[in-house]
């Protein structure tokens, strides 16, 4: 159960980030211009195959002028 747990909060957080940059208009290669991460770190995020640091979600939030907290809506 905790490892599903982990992979769903993966996924969460990925199409948060998605649902983000979509709304920001942006490209996965801007966002990661603006951020400093590398597009194929946006897209493994945004695929829910990546565990970002709270640094990580703290830079992509800033690139899109957004709260951490969004990326953990339901």
């Amino acid at each position: 159960m905790r490892n599903g747990f982990r992979m769903d909060m993966r996924k969460l957080v990925g199409t948060n980030a998605a649902r983000l940059r979509h709304a920001s208009g942006l490209t996965q290669e801007q966002l990661a211009e603006r951020s400093g991460l590398s597009q194929q770190y946006i897209s493994g995020l945004e695929g829910g195959q990546r565990n970002p640091t709270v640094l990580t979600l703290f830079e992509l939030a800033t690139a899109l002028n957004a709260e951490v907290v969004d990326f953990f809506q339901v």
